[in-house]
């Protein structure tokens, strides 16, 4: 895989031909400040280990996603703020994929996921398909994002029927471009929540709220234990937590509590 514009974002790119998991990979690097510094990358296309949230199991076949993996180490302060790190790489993926995908909605699906509208022939939009799924986890003093992306998957290969890629929206992707405007999204999204240390004050809350197919719509969210609200979900809160209304009743949902949401 040559990335040439990516390796000039990042301030290490490395290029894996295979590997189980690249956040596993980055993790074992992650002690190492001056080998890994802040916005250090680990990049495949055949991950035969990947997970998702809540360890479920992410697969594909070999050369038909993209797997990438970022260390960031310059944090906010604030526990609330950094509870938005998984929620700004969605925005800065959901921009990556747009500008290769001209004509379509792409949006951010709340808490994780990027999704593109699917039109079938005559024009007709139906529900939105996962194009990308986004996992950040802590480690010491660090957060990994991972990203996985479906690039040349074709229908058949596709997980689950609410997928899509870029291959069955008919677009080739340029995986170079693509990773170097997600990286450098990344960053820059990163930088103004540092340095405002709030999704508010930095103008990233309206950013991802306007990107956020969630809101508005009816919805089932599953929680542990067998629970689950449903209703209109209404907004984002200041700390990135859903706000869901129910019975005139407002259910505030964090990330880290949701196993399922879907529009209703």
């Amino acid at each position: 895989m040559d990335v040439p514009r990516a390796a000039v974002v990042a301030a290490r790119l490395d290029v894996l031909p295979e590997t189980g998991s690249t956040n596993a990979d980055l993790r074992a690097h992650s002690d190492d400040l001056v080998g890994w510094p802040h916005m250090s990358a680990l990049v495949t296309a055949n991950q035969t280990a990947g997970r998702g949230r809540l360890d479920r199991v992410w697969t594909a076949p070999a050369g038909a996603s993209l797997a990438v993996s970022v260390l960031l180490r310059r944090l906010p302060v604030s526990p609330e703020a950094r509870g938005w790190i998984p929620l700004v790489a969605g925005l800065a993926m959901a921009d990556a994929v747009a500008a290769q995908l001209p004509g379509r909605d792409v949006g951010v699906k709340w808490p994780n996921d990027v999704l593109v509208d699917d039109v079938e022939a005559g024009g007709t939009v139906t529900d939105a398909r996962k194009i990308c799924g986004i996992l950040a986890e802590a480690t010491g003093d660090a957060v990994i994002v991972g990203a996985g992306v479906n690039t040349a998957m074709t229908e058949a290969e596709l997980p689950v029927p609410t997928a899509t890629s870029f291959a069955v929206l008919g677009v080739r992707a340029d995986e170079d471009r693509l990773l170097a405007e997600y990286l450098r999204a990344l960053d820059a999204h990163l930088a103004a929540l540092v340095a405002a240390d709030g999704a508010v004050r930095s103008g990233l809350h309206a950013a991802v709220t306007a990107r956020c197919v969630t809101l508005g719509r009816e919805v089932r969210v599953s929680l542990p234990g067998g629970e689950f609200v449903e209703g209109r979900a209404t907004r984002l809160d200041p700390d990135g937590r859903l706000v869901v209304r129910t019975d005139e009743v407002e259910r505030t949902i964090s990330a880290g509590d949701v196993v399922h949401a879907r529009a209703l």
